[in-house]
């Protein structure tokens, strides 16, 4: 861990100069890949696959629940430090799985949560993001199988994103899609996305 973690210091100041060479072009960012973020999302996301070991299919999980995240959000037109809090809490949500194989021999939820938020925090020292954002994107991800108590946009997006990439990937029956969808989806971009991805 501690290697990654000197990674991503690494990697803001190998892309700082192009960052200032954008700002100095006119060139733009997305809403959440924002210097004022501290590192943007794509160095996060690089972290993570730096982090991933190899393990293909851990990334290419995080990845699909974060592009999920994004389209939602951007389609909802969260504001810019909500929208970024919501990337960065997608790409890192399943930081603990190695973690909780090595020492529950599974993933469940609850240990995901419980190990995830001490995780994130380390994960991102360093990283120039404000404090106050770290603890909400490590708290996202104490939460992010918890479907009760949602208080915001970031935390009702990820749940959403999260069940799109898993629906599919535990191949889920139409009628849990659909009980899944009653339950849990708010958002009109989310409901649009899963009814029509999975034909409900």
């Amino acid at each position: 861990m501690a290697e990654a973690i000197a990674k991503i210091e690494d990697i803001i100041e190998d892309t700082g100069e192009g960052d200032r060479n954008m700002a100095q072009t006119g060139g733009n960012k997305t809403q959440a890949d924002t210097a004022q973020a501290g590192c943007t999302i794509a160095q996060i996301l690089e972290k993570m696959i730096l982090h991933s070991g190899g393990n293909a299919r851990d990334v290419n999980h995080f990845m699909k629940v974060w592009a999920y995240a994004k389209t939602i959000g951007e389609l909802e037109h969260l504001d810019e430090e909500t929208q970024f809090i919501l990337e960065a809490a997608a790409a890192v949500h399943d930081i603990a799985c190695p973690l909780c194989l090595e020492k529950y021999g599974n993933t469940n939820g609850e240990h995901q949560e419980k190990e995830g938020m001490p995780l994130v925090r380390e994960f991102l020292q360093g990283s120039g993001i404000e404090e106050r954002r770290i603890e909400r994107i490590a708290w996202l991800v104490g939460h992010h199988h918890t479907y009760t108590g949602i208080d915001g946009m970031d935390y009702q997006i990820l749940l959403e994103a999260d069940y799109l990439v898993n629906a599919d990937e535990m191949q889920d029956s139409r009628e849990q899609v659909r009980n899944f969808r009653s339950r849990v989806f708010r958002t009109q971009a989310g409901i649009r996305l899963l009814e029509s991805i999975f034909e409900i």
